[in-house]
């Protein structure tokens, strides 16, 4: 967004370094949170109407407890839901200063969504107190407007439980699709919502979110009902087991899903985000889901409840090392821009300490080497294609190889986008005669 562009100050790479740690820490608190309200407020809306079809006091009690558990208290809707993605926001607005992409636009959208959204879920979570309390008092006088009152919270009960899954729903589509969209360069010229609509890779990437979360939320429950604290006195004995069925089938059905589509995920990255650091956080991730199908099978088996809190801490495991593994990606993809920023920074602090910034005094080869070399070479892809592969065309004119170097444009799909360097005109020109020069020596 421009008017966070604005904002924005260039920063070292010791900055950008720290933004992506704050980055990761951010994430680790968010994801989780929204997991848990997600597929709690699904799970407690779902049994709420089925309690409600059938009738089943057994439903219709889970239900309740499902949406308090989750969505622990309003506080939390705040400083783990909404500062944090604000956070993200800032951090990213910082990192993809000057790059134009539609990821902090996406952001802020789901940020917005997401407001709505908790507000509706925290509307529904507190409306079914009201109407518990409502249930259970007789009234004798005025008995038919107390009625309308009941009924009225009721309708508000069902209403904010719907429409604040829906708006959890578009909100973490749009945040998916935001960091999908930084992980894929060939994407960065995407300018609207048709690029969340029709991008295989960023309904994969929130079809995983969404079943993690599930699966994340049926761990939880088991970990609170039969874990934390010694679990939860439970003097019915049938609707203990009930919970128990369905916490573990919610957990085992969803993560069914999370080898395949983690995979797929890691397979749609393009070669540029790979590094070593990237696999080994995936390794773990899937090491941990496999070490839950074992555990849950137990659980199954043996009825060993004991285990549920090693299940949900496992998955928690997987969780957080998938976002280390893209938040890898991401500094990965970003590389070049960390060096562009880096040189911006160096650039507006020697302007800030009144430093003579005369262009005369840095030669072309200075600017390869600072700006260039980190994503080019003369004979060999790095992260752009090898110039003697690309400069024929220009056929030695220094002025229009100048001019994309000032305004760069996506030629090569094969390739990410050429940031903008930020170079005044004569530095530009400088290093276009340095290469064109250059490059005649690898012929």
């Amino acid at each position: 967004m421009d008017f966070l562009d604005k904002l924005v100050l260039p920063q070292s790479l010791e900055h950008i370094a720290l933004l992506h740690y704050m980055a990761t820490i951010v994430l680790f608190l968010f994801v989780p949170f929204l997991s848990l309200v997600l597929g709690g407020s699904i799970i407690s809306f779902y049994f709420k109407r089925k309690g409600l079809r059938e009738p089943n006091d057994h439903f219709i009690l889970f239900s309740k407890q499902v949406i308090e558990y989750t969505t622990f208290t309003k506080g939390a809707g705040v400083t783990l839901g909404v500062v944090p993605l604000v956070a993200l926001i800032l951090i990213y607005a910082q990192i993809l200063h000057n790059l134009k992409l539609l990821t902090v636009s996406l952001f802020v959208v789901a940020l917005i969504l997401i407001i709505v959204g908790l507000i509706f879920i925290y509307t529904y979570r507190y409306s079914w107190v009201f109407k518990s309390f409502l249930s259970s008092v007789k009234f004798d006088e005025r008995e038919n407007e107390f009625t309308t009152f009941a009924n009225n919270v009721a309708r508000v009960n069902r209403k904010s439980g719907y429409w604040g899954i829906i708006f959890l729903l578009l909100g973490s589509y749009f945040f998916i699709g935001g960091i999908n969209l930084a992980l894929n360069p060939s994407d960065w010229d995407a300018t609207g919502i048709l690029y969340l609509l029709t991008s295989f890779s960023v309904f994969v990437k929130w079809l995983h979110f969404f079943t993690a979360a599930l699966s994340l939320t049926g761990a939880f429950l088991l970990f609170i009902f039969f874990f934390w604290e010694g679990g939860k006195e439970i003097a019915d004995q049938k609707y203990k087991a009930f919970i128990k069925k369905t916490g573990l089938a919610i957990t085992l059905f969803f993560a069914l899903f999370q080898p395949l589509l983690l995979l797929i995920n890691l397979i749609a990255l393009p070669s540029i985000a790979l590094s070593s650091s990237v696999f080994g956080f995936v390794v773990i991730s899937l090491f941990a889901v496999f070490w839950v199908f074992h555990l849950l099978y137990a659980m199954l088996k043996n009825s060993e409840l004991r285990y549920s809190g090693m299940v949900f801490l496992l998955l928690v495991v997987a969780s957080l090392t998938l976002i280390i593994s893209e938040q890898a990606s991401f500094r990965n993809v970003t590389k070049t821009q960390a060096l562009v920023l880096s040189a911006e920074y160096a650039v507006t602090l020697k302007e800030l300490k009144g430093e003579p910034m005369g262009i005369t005094a840095i030669s072309g080869a200075d600017i390869f080497n600072g700006r260039c070399s980190a994503c080019h070479k003369f004979d060999q892809k790095l992260v752009g294609p090898p110039y003697k592969e690309t400069l024929s065309k220009y056929n030695g004119d220094v002025d229009k190889l100048a001019a994309f170097v000032l305004n760069p444009t996506k030629i090569n799909p094969a390739y990410p986008p050429m940031p903008n360097q930020g170079l005044k005109p004569a530095e530009a020109k400088a290093i276009a005669k340095y290469i064109l020069e250059e490059v005649k020596k690898y012929k």
